[in-house]
């Protein structure tokens, strides 16, 4: 399969992103998409099957519950599996078994019995067989999986021992277990939670790892929304598992949500906020639901910052601007309600602020500064290239138009060295926040290129020959196939460092091809959050941009 951005079901956006313009139309799309930012305040993001299969296990109550089976069903892979091809599909395909097993227990259910036994059996001898995830190899570096992995797989074992003897030998014993989710860890959080004390912010984006006990904590505190809502963790499973641990008596809405025994610490009519969310976030969705929602900032931040830095002429409404400047603070901004603020959006945010010529001190930014780099939030395991490279954005840009102090300068440098040295022996960058090479090697060869110095010339060298090594025969470039998304960030690395020249030219002509050739193609989902994701406008954003670059490069657009 050589079509860029080939797709499937389960990669279908939340709503859909429109088809890519003819290349004479690239303003007026670009001026489009950024109108769709306000129409759509939310965020415009692909559904989940992970996040989907644990709303049908834990709020069967809520409106479209029938199309969610639906989406389920219709969006298992020909080799059994959900979600993207190898061990990042282990989480999404436990996931929807769990849920198509805890549906047939179900005595209301309106689906077809023996169809969810079929689809669940066909998932849990992928996973057996190791083609999800091998016993030997490290599981993927993903939120909360050493949590959700092992809550699932006890999920699956109380499943089994309620089917009946001939069904449960069909369907096979519990696979497992995997290094690095014995469950040992979750154990000691569901101990530290069920003891009252403060439960960190991103934590409670996992909530429905927790179990009925932990999503129970008195600790866990709903974020206040606009008209009367409330979200846990900004995710519909986290908010789902909180309404499934409501007391009994916290009220009609909460007597309608709650299959928990509850704790009776929360107020009468608690639930009721976060009961309303939910039902919003499917009337967006239309049933199927994201990993995160909204995730307004973030879906501005980066829309505008891939526009403008490709010089599409966009202006902004007042409100975009408005509601990047109103959530920046001493201590950063976060994704959405009941995250954690983090480096990332706070400097995205701040850079596309720039970009409008609103350049503001990068304060936000300075409680995540370690001793070599910049953690996304603070008490992250583990690092990421990608949220470096934007705050080296933030801090570089306020330094060319502000001019700046002896730290901002120290920051520069410090974060153009640390990026550098995390570059692989290929000339690639990974991350842990997208599963593309291409993404990260974007994101850090054009921050290097621009604030990096000359002692950065040699690693954007090295990155936008690896970048022409992988181009594929077709003219795109992907991890698992040719997509859209990731032609787009090829042709940004080579365009917006200076390396299309001579030879380079040829494959920024044939990348262009490429990307025109894939108009009617959804791009699949490459960005990690529980499981992998599309941020659709952000994605449209980065090919519109390489369209519009690329047409410069090759005399098809005046410039």
């Amino acid at each position: 399969m050589n079509a860029v951005g080939a797709v499937s079901a389960a990669a279908r956006p939340v709503p859909a992103p429109g088809r890519l313009p003819a290349p004479g139309d690239l303003p007026a799309a670009a001026r489009e998409l950024v109108a769709g930012l306000l129409a759509a305040p939310w965020g415009q993001v692909s559904a989940s099957p992970y996040e989907t299969g644990r709303v049908v296990s834990l709020a069967p109550w809520l409106s479209g519950h029938a199309g969610r089976i639906d989406f389920l069903i219709a969006t298992q892979r020909g080799d059994g599996g959900w979600g993207p091809p190898g061990h990042h599909g282990l989480v999404p395909t436990l996931s929807v078994v769990e849920a198509l097993l805890a549906e047939r227990r179900r005595e209301s259910s309106p689906a077809d019995r023996e169809l969810l036994a079929k689809a669940a059996a066909r998932g849990m001898e992928l996973v057996r067989a190791g083609a999800v995830a091998g016993r030997e190899e490290p599981l993927p570096d993903m939120p909360a999986i050493e949590l959700i992995v092992p809550h699932l797989l006890s999920l699956i074992g109380g499943h089994l021992d309620a089917e009946d003897p001939d069904t449960a030998g069909r369907l096979g014993p519990v696979p497992g277990p995997f290094p690095g989710a014995d469950g040992a860890k979750l154990a000691a959080v569901r101990r530290w939670m069920a003891s009252g004390a403060a439960v960190p912010q991103k934590l409670v984006h996992a909530l429905e790892s927790a179990g009925p006990e932990g999503a129970a904590s008195p600790g866990v505190v709903p974020t206040p929304m606009t008209d009367g809502m409330a979200a846990v963790g900004a995710s519909p499973a986290a908010s789902a598992a909180w309404l499934a641990a409501a007391p009994r008596h916290a009220g009609p809405e909460g007597d309608a949500s709650a299959g928990g025994s509850g704790n009776g610490a929360r107020p009468p009519g608690a639930a009721a906020p976060v009961r309303r969310y939910l039902e919003e976030v499917v009337s967006v969705s239309g049933g199927p639901v994201p990993c995160a929602l909204p995730i307004t900032v973030f879906e501005r931040g980066w829309t505008l910052s891939w526009l403008l830095r490709a010089g599409l002429p966009v202006e902004a409404p007042p409100e975009l601007a408005a509601s990047l400047r109103e959530g920046l603070g001493p201590d950063g901004v976060a994704t959405g309600p009941g995250l954690p603020a983090d480096a990332d959006t706070t400097s995205v945010a701040l850079y596309a602020l720039a970009l409008l010529g609103e350049p503001r001190e990068p304060e936000g930014l300075w409680p995540f500064e370690l001793e070599t780099h910049f953690c996304t939030w603070r008490g992250e395991e583990g690092m990421s290239p990608t949220t470096n490279a934007h705050v080296l954005d933030a801090f570089g840009e306020y330094v060319r138009r502000r001019g700046g102090e002896p730290r901002h300068a120290a920051v520069v440098a410090k974060l153009a060295s640390w990026l550098r040295g995390r570059q692989d022996g290929e000339g690639k960058w990974t991350d842990r926040w997208h599963v593309s090479p291409y993404y990260a090697t974007a994101c850090c060869a054009i921050a290097l290129t621009e604030f990096g110095g000359p002692e950065s010339r040699e690693a954007v060298g090295r990155a936008a020959e690896w970048v022409l090594a992988t181009q594929r025969p077709d003219g795109s470039w992907g991890r698992w196939e040719g997509t859209a998304e990731e032609t787009a960030y090829a042709l940004q690395t080579l365009l917006l460092t200076g390396a299309a020249r001579g030879r380079e030219r040829d494959a920024v002509r044939r990348g262009r091809e490429a990307l025109l050739a894939a108009r009617d193609h959804r791009p699949p989902p490459l960005w990690v959050d529980k499981d992998l994701y599309l941020p659709a406008a952000i994605v449209q954003a980065a090919v519109l941009g390489a369209l519009h670059l690329s047409g410069r490069e090759m005399g098809a657009m005046p410039e």
